[in-house]
């Protein structure tokens, strides 16, 4: 396996998952300065989202005609813009606009460069492929919530989105200098309907929960923009039946691994889509701590997450995909409702250890259920199954922020008070309960499910180490 290709790949993963981890580090210290609340900023949060579930459809349809080489480089150069525009921004509505701006450079760049290591790459490497793919990805939230912090407190929180102009030109001339060079394809004609309808329906689904709990905004506006979404995605479905070419090929859901992949990890990322909005703002809101103190406590995740790559292919090689995800994506939930236990007198050793353990949890489930997405899919439908599962995570990673931000507007509406602890402790028993689900999912999954990928069941040799058939098959 050629590691230069997903290292290069994973500094567009590395901008983004510190620019989530800065911004939820920083969202109340930027709601101060913006004149808005920490509730109405998670906003922002979800516009990039939204942003990413509408204009991800069409990532691997513009890398086929464009040539993925060229959209890579072209998205992180979107995102540089987007970031230079959230550190100029003095009110919210031009925060959300910058945001989304930012979301359509991210749109293309994980996706391409996921599509582009999954055809470069034989299944029976696709986990280790995708561990080498995150692990520098995975530095983003390490770094993402001390310097954050350090930042915001210290200095000013615009700083925090101008860090991605080096590292983003870094990613440029990386690409241009070590990428191959891939060549435009003759694709049919972009499904501009069912862009359109499926950006309605992401969209329309994501804002509108979004908005029902803004108090700026009357309720209905969001159960009609709801409305709208989900009689967008009905729209899509008749749409794609008809269609020659439909922009989302909803025909792989017939697959059951790939539809418990993507069905699976959607429910468990609507826990782990609302963790980094609600722990920091417990931590600064209901603990009292700074911005700082915040994040040197938060990414400790971040160093389970990067340990447990060294270890993830082994894992699923001796248990299988079926058995690690039914445990780990009920151990991972546990490990969110505990967070709903933490107080002020809680042991910050004792934090940081749970923590710890629910970052080497959610990294193994994170590689196994990406990895799984591909094991029976054909090389031919690598482009048609890649938009599909970026698409169904990042909308899940956005109704966890909405989900999020709305327990906490009901439980303070009903006492009627500012945000205690308790609204958080509310909040992460709920979203466990919800990622907990994900396991009656995996439980579909056949015992031998993805073993062509993850090698369980198979014997090696001490002298190859290559695949064998067991004894008597």
């Amino acid at each position: 396996m050629n590691r230069i290709i997903p290292l290069i790949l994973a500094v567009a993963l590395f901008m983004e998952n510190m620019d989530s981890t800065v911004i939820a580090t920083s969202l109340p210290a930027i709601a101060v300065d913006i004149h808005t609340s920490p509730i109405a900023l998670k906003l922002a949060l979800t516009a990039y989202l939204v942003s990413l579930a509408i204009f991800i459809p069409i990532s691997g349809w513009m890398a086929d005609r464009f040539g993925a080489k060229n959209v890579f480089r072209a998205a992180i150069a979107v995102f540089i813009v987007g970031s230079i525009a959230c550190a100029f921004s003095n009110s919210l509505p031009a925060f959300v606009v910058s945001r989304f701006l930012q979301g359509i450079g991210g749109a293309m760049m994980t996706p391409v460069g996921r599509l582009v290591l999954v055809r470069a790459t034989p299944k029976s490497e696709l986990v280790a492929a995708m561990s080498w793919l995150t692990v520098p990805a995975l530095v983003g939230p390490l770094v993402g919530p001390p310097v954050g912090g350090f930042i915001t407190t210290y200095f000013t929180w615009h700083w925090i989105f101008l860090i991605n102009v080096p590292i983003g030109l870094m990613g440029i001339w990386l690409a241009t200098r070590f990428l191959p060079e891939t060549d435009a394809m003759e694709t049919p004609p972009l499904d501009f309907t069912g862009f359109v309808l499926s950006g309605l329906a992401a969209s329309g689904v994501v804002f509108g929960l979004s908005v029902v709990s803004l108090p700026a905004l009357p309720p209905m506006a969001g159960l009609i923009t709801v409305a709208v979404g989900l009689v967008s995605g009905a729209l899509y479905l008749l749409h794609a039946r008809r269609a020659a070419n439909p922009l989302l090929a909803l025909e792989l859901f017939r697959n059951q691994v790939f539809r418990s992949s993507v069905l699976g990890g959607s429910l468990f990322r609507i826990g782990i889509g609302a963790v980094p909005f609600l722990l920091p703002l417990m931590f600064q809101i209901g603990f009292g701590l700074t911005p700082f103190q915040s994040g040197m406590i938060t990414f400790v995740s971040a160093i389970g997450a990067i340990g447990m790559k060294l270890v993830t292919a082994l894992i699923f090689r001796l248990a299988g995909f079926r058995r690690v995800l039914i445990w780990g994506s009920l151990i991972a939930a546990g490990s969110i409702a505990i967070y709903g236990l933490f107080t002020p007198e809680t042991p910050y050793a004792l934090m940081l250890a749970i923590l710890l353990v629910g970052g080497f949890i959610r990294s193994m489930f994170f590689t196994g259920v990406n990895a799984l997405s591909y094991a029976e899919v054909s090389a031919e439908d690598t482009s048609k199954a890649t938009p599909i599962t970026a698409v169904f995570q990042q909308l899940s990673i956005a109704l966890g922020v909405a989900l999020a931000g709305g327990i906490l507007e009901v439980s303070t509406s009903i006492h009627g008070g500012p945000l205690r602890l308790a609204d958080f402790h509310i909040a992460f028993f709920i979203v466990a309960a919800v990622s907990a689900a994900a396991s009656l999912t995996f439980m579909r999954l056949a015992p031998d499910a993805g073993n062509a990928v993850s090698g369980h069941g198979r014997l090696t040799t001490p002298k190859t180490l290559e695949p064998v058939s067991p004894p008597g098959s």
